[in-house]
């Protein structure tokens, strides 16, 4: 609709709802926990274990004063070094009952990348298991940090202790805190519209706003209930896991199973096993999925509904989804870090609203959008593309020390700028169609061209260098450098490929090097990536 100040501003085709965004986040997602403790909460797929709603409320308030009793004050930052499993849920929900933060990170990054984070957040506890401890030990021994490890197996040494500390400590003894809906609770890490990662603040009220904007109300948009059983492959350590699946789950009361490495025929046993009624999918799931032979020797039928987001689906791919699972309901979802779930597909929510290919849903409730214009910043109306920008209570409360990030990203009207370009049809949907952000997105993971260009430019043998991203099917992207030997050097495309490998996660390691003369930059000294990109898709073409 236009408004006087001939702003468009976008708002969901449902009515906007009531949201407790007062409550600290624990007591608003088990806020019906009378009604669900004795049902399945979370669930072990790797073991079989299975923890009831009552377990795992009561757990976490012991692992609150677990946290007490080892010295974590409210404010504090915990870092979860962890794949899925359930000790991730108890020792977030634990942390949320202390008062204390959690940053989340990738097990499989470098130790250089988790001592870099762990630093920055300055986390005063580092909770991991046995396969990483040794990535991690050397920081935490350094920098006085203490250790924890969940695997009960794993030796007890000097400056490691067992998870067990937490879950068996007195909840009597748990810390009575007052807690502001402003606090932090969670401190996921995002690279943002562009450059390093940053601690994204999400606060109680922004958490339990994007959940509620979720699952909350009569017709819901990710329509969950105490029925449903919701597998978790993607990593909680991302937003899209810890809000989506994780938090939604408990609130509605649904069972969380949890899947802690990926890979088809375990998924598509688990799905037969628990008889799975929800799945939130990355596309690259999607096309193995639709690839895989082994999905017509498996009973899928119980799954009634598929979410997938993280990055698009193509036309295609859904519609070969479509014919290899009829029987489920698809629903595409966008939304980011700092901002929560900014449009979601209606087509799965209680009563089914048909999404037309390529869009990704309407407006969230209880949330604004708009569409400016890429160069004026102008409002624009329907059909009109511009970058997405969006406003409400889910919006993060900025970069973690980075006042100068928060402002680029969060205007003074509250605007969060996406860096993502799209349009709002005639019908309410919206339509991702292009980034103006230089984001590289490898499976749905991120991957900053600014952190490997400057890895690359570290190298004594390279001057200059630049990274954009590569179409790849199975990928989505993957990350090529351009680089510029320094003079009288030679170095190998292997030599750069091994070199970054060393210091990186493997979603960011570089597939393609390119050797240049230059690097095509702006006046202003911003690299011309649009060119790089041309000279890319002219050099695969021929």
């Amino acid at each position: 609709m236009e408004t006087p100040s001939m702003e468009f501003i976008f708002r969901s085709k449902l009515p906007d709802i009531y949201i407790p965004d007062h409550l600290p986040l624990h007591s608003y997602v088990f806020e019906n926990l009378s009604q669900v403790k004795d049902r399945p909460c979370l669930i072990d797929g790797d073991t079989g274990e299975t923890l009831t709603y009552a377990d795992v409320e009561l757990t976490a308030r012991r692992v609150a004063a677990g946290l007490t009793k080892l010295g974590i004050q409210q404010g504090d930052v915990i870092m979860l070094v962890l794949r899925n499993c359930p000790q991730f849920a108890l020792a977030f929900l634990g942390a949320s009952f202390a008062g204390a933060a959690v940053t989340t990170a990738n097990p499989l990054s470098t130790p250089a990348e988790l001592a870099k984070q762990a630093t920055a957040s300055k986390s005063k506890l580092i909770i991991t298991q046995a396969a990483f401890v040794e990535k991690i030990k050397d920081f935490a021994d350094k920098r006085g940090v203490s250790l924890m490890c969940i695997d009960s197996t794993f030796p007890e040494t000097e400056g490691i202790s067992h998870f067990s500390l937490l879950t068996q400590a007195d909840e009597a003894c748990m810390p009575a805190v007052k807690i502001s809906p402003d606090d932090v609770v969670a401190l996921p890490y995002s690279s943002g519209t562009s450059g390093f990662p940053k601690g994204v603040m999400l606060t109680h009220k922004n958490l339990v706003t994007s959940v509620a904007q979720l699952v909350d109300g009569e017709n819901p948009n990710q329509y969950t209930t105490s029925d449903d059983v919701h597998i978790c492959v993607l990593p909680m350590f991302h937003i899209y896991a810890l809000n989506s699946i994780l938090l939604c789950c408990i609130r509605a009361g649904a069972a969380i199973l949890t899947m802690g490495k990926y890979d088809i025929a375990t998924l598509l046993k688990m799905i037969k096993t628990y008889k799975v009624t929800m799945a939130s999918f990355v596309p690259p799931i999607l096309l193995n999925i639709v690839k895989s032979e082994e999905v017509d020797r498996h009973d899928l039928s119980s799954i009634r509904t598929i979410v997938t987001g993280a990055a698009p689906v193509s036309v295609e791919l859904e519609q070969a989804l479509r014919a290899k699972l009829p029987h489920a309901i698809l629903g595409q979802g966008y939304g980011m870090t700092e901002g929560g779930p900014l449009s979601i597909s209606l087509s799965f929510a209680k009563e089914p609203v048909e999404m037309k290919s390529g869009a990704c849903g309407s407006v969230i409730r209880n949330a604004e959008m708009k569409i400016v214009d890429i160069e004026t910043g102008a409002s624009l109306p329907r059909n009109r593309a511009g970058e997405i920008c969006i406003r409400g209570n889910q919006v993060m409360k900025g970069y973690l020390n980075d006042p100068e990030a928060t402002k680029t990203t969060i205007d003074e009207e509250g605007w969060l700028h996406t860096g993502d370009i799209g349009h709002v049809d005639d019908d309410d949907e919206v339509f991702v169609v292009d980034r103006l952000k230089e984001i590289i997105k490898y499976k749905g993971f991120q991957v900053a061209p600014a952190e490997l260009e400057a890895l690359l430019i570290s190298h004594p043998f390279i001057s200059d260098a630049a990274v954009v991203p590569m179409k790849d099917e199975a990928a989505g992207e993957l990350p090529v450098a351009f680089v510029v030997r320094s003079n009288g050097f030679k170095i190998s495309e292997d030599d750069i490929k091994l070199f970054i490998s060393q210091q990186v996660v493997y979603y960011k390691r570089i597939h393609k090097v390119i050797f240049t003369d230059t690097i095509p930059k702006a006046v202003s000294g911003k690299i011309l990536r649009k060119d790089l990109k041309a000279r890319l898709a002219s050099d695969l073409g021929n």
